[in-house]
């Protein structure tokens, strides 16, 4: 039985990962229902508002889910949201047991679907495949967690270490393969955040292209219906209202509370953004706050794609939980400018990084490498 849960949640995995790109601000769920041996249900949670995994996969065993076994993600929901509490639903489809990988972090579930099951005499399994849920749901368990999104910052770099010409130039320094993936960062993020200095310097938009994904039919369509808020932190608001970035669609402002800050407000509203002024002791905005003010709009994923300014205050305050490096086999010479903004003069204070991944991208090479706790 042991071997057979695990093959089951590892289906119900693969399903949740069909909702990576649209399920924000909800998390990835999948389901899937066995009864007799036989899968006689499955499904996913596919947007925010619509049936979550357990009714779809109900809808599909019909009558053969009463004495049925049902594997999920995640905790079934006991609450009413946007829709019906799925505990209940199992219940009422007379499952006889359900498995899942994982509690529901959030302080509204947080064991009370599993109690609910436990209660009307359905037996309750949970722990299976506990490490693989919680991976495709960090952002979420963060939110609920901790109040915080998960923060990705992704930087392309040479051999060498550097970003971009002494000039600023630094299209393109990895190759079609890799820029497809940062694609894919990017449209499963909650979030694209941007510094003035990058938008100012490479006339960058930050949008999702679905053409460019290199996902099948189905993922590039649902990629395509939601799009992640387009955050462009700028302190002093050198960027202007005519710049490809505000042209490519409504976004948000991050600044600091001035009285310039105030008096520009209705000129970005007009336009189609929002102007966020955050209160600011040093003239820079506070990161920390302009986090948590996302967390409270419900942003899960927060991707960060800056130059070495902003990338290096993120990297300085402790902000980050994985870098995505996308390395180019090439050299940019020692008058570019280099990863981070991060002055460091003792090597006892670098920081120190768990390199998790690294794979080919094409021609170029991916390391994802994580923060480790100062010793």
């Amino acid at each position: 039985m042991m071997n057979s849960d695990h093959a089951l949640m590892a289906r119900a995995l693969e399903l949740a990962r069909k909702g990576l790109y649209s399920t924000h601000p909800n998390p990835r769920v999948g389901c899937v229902i066995v009864r007799d041996g036989c899968v006689v249900g499955e499904g996913w949670h596919v947007r925010a508002g619509e049936p979550h995994a357990e009714v779809h996969a109900l809808r599909q065993a019909g009558d053969q889910a009463r004495g049925a076994t049902a594997y999920v993600t995640l905790e079934p929901c006991s609450h009413h949201g946007r829709t019906p509490p799925c505990a209940d639903a199992l219940i009422a489809a007379g499952v006889a047991r359900v498995v899942v990988a994982m509690q529901d972090p959030n302080p509204q579930v947080g064991g009370n679907g599993l109690l609910r099951l436990m209660q009307a005499g359905i037996a309750v399994q949970g722990g299976v495949l506990e490490a693989e849920a919680r991976a495709l749901n960090v952002g979420f368990i963060k939110r609920m967690e901790q109040g915080l999104p998960f923060v990705r910052v992704k930087l392309a770099m040479s051999l060498d270490g550097r970003t971009a010409m002494a000039s600023g130039e630094s299209q393109w320094i990895t190759g079609p393969a890799a820029r497809a993936a940062v694609q894919r960062l990017r449209a499963r993020s909650s979030v694209v955040l941007t510094g003035a200095d990058t938008v100012l310097a490479d006339a960058a938009r930050l949008t999702v292209r679905p053409d460019e994904l290199g996902l099948d039919p189905e993922q590039t369509a649902l990629a395509a219906s939601r799009v992640p808020l387009r955050v462009l932190v700028d302190g002093r608001l050198r960027v202007p209202l005519d710049a490809a970035f505000f042209q490519a669609g409504a976004s948000m402002v991050a600044t600091c509370a001035t009285c310039a800050a105030v008096e520009a407000r209705d000129r970005y509203l007009n336009e189609g953004h929002e102007l966020l002024a955050l209160p600011s002791s040093s003239g820079q905005v506070d990161l920390q706050r302009l986090l948590a003010e996302l967390a409270q709009l419900g942003a899960n994923e927060v991707l960060v794609e800056a130059g070495p300014r902003l990338a290096g205050a993120f990297a300085r305050l402790g902000l980050v939980d994985e870098y995505q490096l996308f390395v180019a086999p090439k050299f940019l010479g020692s008058s570019a400018r280099p990863l981070l903004e991060l002055p460091l003069t003792r090597m006892v204070d670098a920081p120190a990084l768990k390199i998790v991944e690294m794979r080919a991208v094409g021609d170029d090479w991916r390391i994802i490498a994580v923060p480790q706790p100062a010793v």
